[in-house]
């Protein structure tokens, strides 16, 4: 041993050495334990032996996961928050007796290291510093593969994009004679089939709530700026960007809970395996004592068989609203939000234009989620766009007949006997197409944008079969579906109404706007 220890001390990465003999049979199952240990638990990627300090990936880690166990946002953990960390990673609490000498050898070697009996970030990161440094590494690995780390110190795929088992909630699940099929029993990733859609189911909701809550320091049920920082302190970059505010309800440069809400549910929707990253950052499976963030989202069922009964359970809708460039798209999807002109006038440079805007409407007493999506009219007759939603809104500017004429060619080219009769009224035009009427609508004046039309295309979504009969200023208003005989096998309509299995097509509205007040798209 004496030849032995001179190469340790050139070569620290050198962890253990062992005297042994395979003749003797000596120190033989304690080789194995030791190099076994070497491989799961090295010590090289936590700990800098020359510096005698943590190397800083396994700081910014431990960082992260003290500030995931921090509940309550004091900067320290305190008995309760420091045995639900035990628990969770070790699988029991520790006894009254043992928190107490964890504090007392903390306080006694660390300045700061423990606050009003409560354990600091300085305190936590010398504990693990200290494990590491008496051979107890593996504790501080525990800790960190727990929490999702793999060996490089980062968080693995496999924890931030979860395989979707059968454990996980799904509205429907592929079955084969009556059976589940091995398809459906096979660890996956998670992927949304054509026709369905993901949503946060309501584990997932009070997840996010309760993140919310967490972070609303000053309970005025809002988030500011700082406490929006403050909840994705553990994401590597801020996932949200600002087009945030032009997406989503805020308030005074505020995020309230429900704007919060509806961000979450967009973000599910248009790309569940980002949803399952952010989760992830934030300690789903931890907090939550499960095996992966895939138990907070639910996979609708197919649109066909929505068609079929003539009703969705979806609470999330999309509506594509479809127009020629400059008719008023965009505050369109603001007066959603409940933004007029003279609001959207006022826009801060720093924020940043979005295609999207959701919020929440009444169908028949029940709350759904309305996604609005700008699509330009133009870029249908020249690209194959996505189509996939659940009703579409063609717009155009009652003072621009050319907005309309373009409307109508994206509508009619796919038609089987293509465009007919140049020169109709729109009115006429949807009369013969047996769409509903034209419905004017306009954001300009202080009042707040009407919302009757959002109610309109949430419940044809949600209805895809019903024929509606409404009453505006005195005319009845016929609202019905595509009849088959009017789509075309390549149309982008059939790809809306099949595609997304059976999408309703929405009024053609004429957007009446100040044009000194918004600026063209």
């Amino acid at each position: 041993m004496e030849a032995v220890l001179p190469i340790m001390s050139q070569f620290p990465e050198i962890e253990t050495c062992v005297e042994c003999s395979a003749k003797n049979l000596k120190n033989i199952s304690e080789l194995f334990y030791y190099a076994q240990k070497a491989v799961l638990h090295p010590t090289a990627p936590l700990y800098d032996p020359e510096a005698k300090q943590l190397r800083p990936a396994c700081a910014q880690a431990l960082t992260r996961i003290f500030r995931l166990s921090d509940q309550d946002m004091d900067q320290a953990l305190n008995d309760q928050e420091l045995n639900a960390f035990q628990k969770s990673c070790f699988g029991h609490p520790l006894a009254p007796q043992a928190l107490e000498d964890v504090k007392m050898v903390v306080s006694r070697n660390v300045a700061g290291g423990v606050r009003d009996d409560r354990l600091t970030l300085d305190g936590f990161l010398f504990l693990n510093m200290l494990f590491i440094q008496r051979g107890r590494h593996e504790t501080t690995w525990t800790i960190l593969r727990r929490f999702g780390y793999g060996d490089s110190l980062e968080l693995t795929a496999d924890y931030l994009f979860p395989p979707w088992g059968a454990a996980a909630s799904r509205a429907e699940s592929p079955q084969v004679g009556g059976l589940p099929s091995s398809a459906s029993l096979a660890p996956c990733r998670l992927r949304v089939p054509p026709g369905c859609s993901a949503e946060l189911n309501h584990r997932g909701y009070q997840f996010v709530q309760r993140m919310f809550e967490k972070h609303d320091q000053d309970r005025d049920g809002a988030l500011s700026p700082a406490e929006l920082q403050s909840l994705f302190s553990v994401f590597p970059a801020a996932p949200w960007g600002p087009q945030l505010s032009r997406t989503v309800r805020t308030e005074a440069g505020r995020l309230p809970l429900h704007g919060y809400l509806c961000q979450w549910t967009l973000v599910t929707y248009l790309d569940v395996q980002c949803c399952l990253e952010h989760l992830g950052y934030l300690g789903y499976p931890t907090l939550y004592e499960q095996d992966s963030q895939a138990h907070a989202i639910t996979v609708t069922r197919e649109k066909r068989l929505d068609q079929e009964k003539g009703q969705t359970q979806r609470s999330v809708l999309l509506c594509k609203v479809v127009g020629a460039r400059g008719v008023g798209k965009s505050s369109f999807l603001q007066a959603f939000l409940g933004r007029g002109l003279g609001h959207q006038g006022a826009q801060d440079p720093a924020e940043e234009s979005s295609t999207y805007a959701i919020d929440t409407v009444q169908v028949n007493g029940q709350e759904k989620y309305l996604i609005l999506c700008e699509v330009g009219a133009d870029s249908l007759l020249t690209v194959a766009a996505d189509a996939t939603c659940d009703v579409a809104c063609l717009m155009f500017d009652g003072s621009d007949p050319a907005s309309f004429t373009l409307c109508a060619s994206v509508y009619k080219a796919d038609l089987p006997g293509g465009i007919s009769s140049p020169g109709l009224s729109p009115t006429e035009f949807c009369r013969r197409h047996r769409l509903p009427a034209p419905t004017p609508f306009s954001c300009a004046g202080p009042a707040m944008p009407d919302t009757t039309i959002f109610t309109r295309l949430a419940t044809m979504a949600t209805f895809p079969r019903r024929r509606w009969r409404v009453q505006q200023q005195g005319s009845p208003l016929s609202y019905r579906h595509l009849v088959h005989g009017e789509r075309h096998t390549t149309s982008f309509w059939l790809r809306v109404a099949l595609g997304a299995a059976g999408a309703a097509v929405a009024a053609v509205l004429s957007f009446s706007l100040y044009r000194v007040l918004v600026k063209s798209r």
